[in-house]
């Protein structure tokens, strides 16, 4: 039997084998080899078993079955990508960044954009401590289990500061035929695709089967902590060096039209790969001056996804409905003959609005093109009116709203329902509020608001707080259990959290970081502010500032009404501007300091101060700690206070 020196040793040496078979697609050891030493491992731990090391691979498979998976946060936001899909597009994109970087003279990073289940694998100690799914891009669920089932994701590795590697988990396309023959054999639903199968296999609550279905993590890039890389191909490096799976096709590029050729290479390639790619990652590759640059607030300023072609199928038109949004908005959705597109069967399309309906010139009945890019809602593309057989019918223009019959109002290109009693917006309005990202009413969803309004229950929603046991008599499907628990979800969200009631709103253009912003910054005087305060906020910009002011003036009265029966709580308040010559400021940070940066920054929210990723005219104060780079030049030329760690540690008493 081993001894403890050299069952870590053995350890290792299986970690080194699984590397060289699944990360570089280079054996060093034969299978026979590999399950020898294995068992030898499984031999001292069944001896053992209170020195089982979490580092060994008998640990990448195994324990008990999970109920269900924790949320936990991102230690840092993981970002969605503004999407380009032609060549007018890319060269927009490249000016308006040359524009904020103050250079033309910029390389770019152009890699495949994996179509997958992006996951963040968290290292401490070069250990493998949290595996954490994209969610929301600020939280998602700790797979951690399941991510030890990973082959190409190393359980540790040589770093022992605080990681977060992020990448993109992938399913090759035989896996992927292999997993759905094996699924009907069994009368499951096979999956629509490769994505689908990555994002359900991390979601498993038996690590086993993750560990059948042969999960590949591609690495493409860092969340938190540093490699000490200047340059993100440099740092891609780096990170293969660990242990990582390494990324091909990854290319350097100084202008549009190498970009353009790097695309077009990819695209022609992409079919020979072993798994899909539903586009290419443009990067800049300088990484000071992507925090320079920043981010707005959705999408980083310095990167885009530039898509392949949507997969475009022919079918035909067979109905019109008019559906009304929360806001009021009519969308005109179409009804075709079902059409399969990447693995999904398509039976529902958006004609957007009744401007694009004219444009396109299609009618019921026409023969039409459709496509379908990832995830996006079906869109016709084009009518084929050489095809019409004199059975089309027109679509006509509604004046009514197809729920309550009100007069619809034109708004520009949109069709808009302003009755606030209409049972459409209402259900939807209701949907939205009660959500899990809005005010979180346990059990409250659409079919109960549904049955509610056609009982009389509720025609706005205030009335969901006037609710009692008297108001479910007689309505089918309601226990005493189920109302109670129900009641007692309702009274819950009284003093919810302040961002969670200004997203439960529903002001277009705002969602759950827009309204994160506007609690953090305002509190409540948040719906007291002018438009130019809005615009004022980073990433606001104009259209999304008219439209919280327009949404204020036409529903103060009851956003008031709310605001007293739900009593949202405002973040904690900072201190007065007596107190502190951050109340009110723009604040940067950067460089490295005493206390992690996230301390930092909560500590300036806390003292009033607005705390910027960018240097601009309108920043107040630059916080420079060691290697601040390209902000701090960028703050001197502009003349912008720099105030470095003594100076602000003696003023906040750190």
């Amino acid at each position: 039997m081993l001894s403890p020196n050299a069952y870590q040793e053995a350890i290792k040496t299986l970690e080194r084998w699984a590397r060289a078979y699944y990360v570089f697609d280079a054996p060093i050891a034969t299978d026979s080899e590999y399950d020898a030493l294995y068992r030898e491992v499984v031999a001292y731990e069944t001896a053992h078993p209170n020195d089982i090391s979490p580092l060994s691979h008998t640990q990448r498979v195994g324990g008990a079955l999970l109920d269900g998976f924790e949320k936990a946060a991102h230690l840092e936001r993981m970002w969605s990508l503004e999407d380009l899909f032609n060549g007018d597009e890319l060269r927009a994109w490249i000016k308006r960044v040359a524009k904020l970087a103050e250079t033309n003279d910029l390389t770019f990073t152009c890699e495949p954009k994996f179509d997958g289940a992006s996951l963040s694998l968290v290292y401490d100690g070069g250990v493998l401590i949290r595996a954490v799914t994209r969610g929301n891009g600020i939280e998602g669920e700790n797979v951690l289990n399941n991510a030890k089932a990973i082959r190409a994701a190393p359980l540790f590795i040589d770093h022992k500061e605080l990681i977060e590697i992020r990448g993109e988990t992938v399913i090759y396309k035989n896996e992927f035929d292999a997993i759905n023959r094996v699924r009907s054999q069994r009368g499951e639903p096979p999956f629509a695709n490769p994505r689908n199968a990555a994002s359900g296999s991390l979601r498993q609550f038996d690590p086993k089967i993750v560990a059948e279905r042969n999960l590949v993590f591609l690495p493409w890039g860092i969340g938190r902590g540093s490699l000490n890389a200047k340059s993100g191909f440099e740092q891609m490096r780096l990170i293969e060096s660990l242990g990582f799976r390494a990324i091909a096709m990854r290319t350097l590029c100084a202008s549009a039209e190498e970009i353009e050729a790097a695309y077009s290479d990819m695209r022609q390639k992409r079919g020979d790969l072993d798994m899909e790619l539903d586009g290419m990652v443009i990067k800049l590759d300088d990484l000071a001056l992507r925090d320079r640059l920043g981010w707005t607030i959705k999408a980083p300023r310095w990167a885009a996804a530039y898509k392949f072609p949507a997969v475009e199928k022919r079918t035909r038109l067979i109905s019109v409905d008019w559906q009304v949004g929360r806001t009021g908005a009519l969308t005109p959705v179409g009804g075709v003959e079902a059409v399969n597109i990447d693995g999904a069967t398509i039976e529902r399309v958006t004609l957007h609005n009744f401007d694009e309906i004219t444009r396109l010139g299609v009618c019921i009945g026409d023969a039409i093109t459709l496509i379908r890019s990832g995830d996006v809602i079906p869109k016709v593309i084009r009518a084929l009116s050489d095809l019409r057989d004199g059975t089309q019918t027109p679509i006509e223009k509604p004046s009514k709203c197809p729920s309550c019959g009100a007069k619809l109002f034109e708004d520009g290109a949109i069709l808009k329902c302003q009755n606030l009693d209409c049972e459409a917006r209402l259900l939807n309005s209701l949907s939205h509020f009660v959500s899990k990202r809005a005010l979180n009413i346990d059990g409250f969803g659409k079919e109960i608001a549904a049955t509610l309004y056609k009982a009389g229950k509720i025609r706005k929603i205030e009335d969901i707080f006037a609710l009692n046991e008297q108001s479910f008599e007689n309505l089918e499907g309601f226990k005493e259990r189920r109302i109670s628990s129900l009641l007692s979800a309702i009274k819950a969200i009284e003093n919810s959290e302040l961002w969670r009631f200004i997203n439960a709103l529903g002001i277009e253009r705002v969602g759950e970081a827009a309204a994160k912003k506007l609690a953090k910054l305002f509190g409540d005087e948040w719906d007291q502010k002018t438009r130019a305060d809005y615009e004022a906020i980073e990433g606001f910009g104009a259209e999304t500032s008219e439209s919280i002011a327009e949404f204020l003036e036409i529903n103060r009265e009851r956003i008031d009404v709310l605001k007293a029966i739900i009593r949202p709580v405002a973040p904690p308040k900072a201190q007065a501007a007596a107190d502190s010559r951050f109340f009110g400021k723009t604040v940067v940070i950067t460089g490295s300091f005493a206390l992690p940066r996230e301390a930092i920054k909560a500590k300036l929210e806390t003292l009033g101060a607005i705390v910027s990723e960018s240097v601009s005219k309108r920043t107040d104060f630059l916080f420079a700690g060691e290697n601040a780079g390209s902000k701090l030049q960028k703050a001197e030329t502009l003349g912008v206070r720099v105030i470095g760690w003594e100076d602000f540690s003696a003023d906040v008493g750190l």
